[in-house]
């Protein structure tokens, strides 16, 4: 399967150890995907023009993903702090004057014949491209990560557009999740799926409800697990259409994330 992923890229900023990583959910989704297999995976965003771009940029050529219509701005690269609490990841605000919180992707035309050759485009509610969707969903299927925002409202506005939608749910009870999934659902999306942390993922799709536990796991670092989750989702299921087997793939390598340092290495010191 071939998968364009389209959103943000930022330098994960680990402040007790002075190193970055590169991440951002759409890059992570692409990164991954191209390691769970996929035959062909692209990143398309916003580059800033300062030193943390150029190591993004450099990983993702290692990773052989591309980025060949990827805009770059002159500003700085998004640097959100974290530091690790038990090996969960706590996100602190960074510079505020970065390229990812000043400007949006437009879409142009060729833009949307790019992404038309691909299987899927996974994007996210960080990316910014809300108000393209439309015009995405056209040309493409289309995965979107909710992660924890559940708004009424923006589910309405989101998933008539949208084939595949992934949300965070680990603060959630059993009951909230399957009401999460089947909404998501019933507002126009194929596909929901709600990953809960140690406590496995659901997704509700037209063949039922499924459930797969989480994997065992000896974690170090959380970061990017969710987008493991979705990245090994959408290769599975784009060539086998199998919910089941693609939920366990995707537990699998979720957990395998949360061995690694950052969402998929590549660390740089500050």
């Amino acid at each position: 399967m071939r998968l364009i992923a389209v959103g943000d890229n930022v330098a994960d900023t680990y402040l007790d150890d002075s190193v970055y990583y590169p991440g951002g959910q759409a890059v992570n989704v692409a990164v991954n995907a191209r390691r769970d297999g996929a035959r062909d995976s692209a990143y398309l965003g916003v580059f800033g023009d300062d030193d943390r771009a150029a190591v993004i940029r450099s990983c993702l050529d290692e990773e052989k993903v591309s980025h060949a219509r990827c805009r770059v701005a002159h500003a700085p690269t998004a640097q959100p702090g974290v530091r690790l609490v038990n090996g969960d990841r706590v996100f602190l605000p960074g510079p505020r004057d970065s390229c990812q919180h000043l400007l949006s992707l437009r879409l142009a035309r060729e833009d949307l014949e790019l992404v038309s050759t691909y299987d899927v485009c996974h994007t996210t509610n960080e990316a910014g491209i809300d108000a393209g969707l439309v015009r995405l969903h056209d040309v493409v299927p289309i995965s979107y990560d909710f992660s924890i925002n559940r708004d009424e409202e923006y589910l309405e506005k989101v998933c008539p557009h949208i084939n595949i939608a992934f949300f965070s749910g680990s603060d959630l009870l059993d009951d909230d999740v399957a009401a999460l999934a089947q909404n998501a659902r019933r507002l126009g999306a194929e596909i929901a799926v709600v990953t809960m942390g140690e406590r496995g993922s659901t997704c509700a799709c037209a063949d039922g409800t499924f459930f797969q536990d989480a994997c065992e796991t000896d974690p170090i670092d959380t970061m990017g697990a969710g987008d493991a989750f979705a990245a090994a989702f959408l290769v599975s299921y784009f060539d086998s259409r199998d919910i089941e087997a693609s939920m366990a793939f995707a537990a699998k390598q979720a957990a395998k994330a949360c061995t690694l340092h950052g969402a998929f290495g590549h660390p740089h010191r500050i």
